[in-house]
């Protein structure tokens, strides 16, 4: 199955930036995953680049008022995907002003990282790192401890 991930802008916090090339260097091994900058602009222009980007793909948008999982639930929903033999699960993450209501009315799925507002680029590391982490949970790896 073939990650996309389609974010409004390009983080420019050095940790942030740091974390995540440091977890795509990581899930190079693990899972195909492709980070999709979009330049900030008009929301209604973002949001149709964020639909363009994500056509045809199983569309997740990450939204405060979205579901909430655990690490082991989100291992379990990646195993079900794999054997359902889903091609391309797009995740979306908001810029400043977070989603217009096309956006979440289009997403075939709303997940949220924590009930706290997140600024983007966090959600960006926090998210990778739960992929990574839910990719060594089913290789049965020691990187998740209970």
């Amino acid at each position: 199955m073939k990650w996309q991930i389609i974010v409004v802008g390009k983080p420019s916090l050095p940790w942030a930036r740091q974390g995540m090339e440091d977890y795509a260097g990581r899930l190079r091994h693990k899972a195909s995953v492709e980070i999709v900058h979009l330049r900030e602009g008009p929301p209604a222009q973002v949001a149709q680049k964020a639909l363009e980007a994500s056509e045809g793909a199983w569309r997740i948008v990450l939204d405060e008022r979205g579901k909430q999982m655990s690490s082991v639930a989100l291992a379990q929903w990646i195993e079900k995907q794999e054997m359902s033999g889903r091609k391309r699960v797009c995740l979306l993450i908001g810029g400043a002003d977070g989603h217009p209501p096309e956006v979440r009315a289009a997403a075939n799925e709303l997940w949220s990282l924590s009930a706290m507002t997140l600024q983007h680029e966090l959600a960006l590391v926090v998210l990778m790192e739960q992929i990574y982490r839910a990719c060594s949970i089913n290789r049965g790896e020691p990187y998740h401890r209970v």
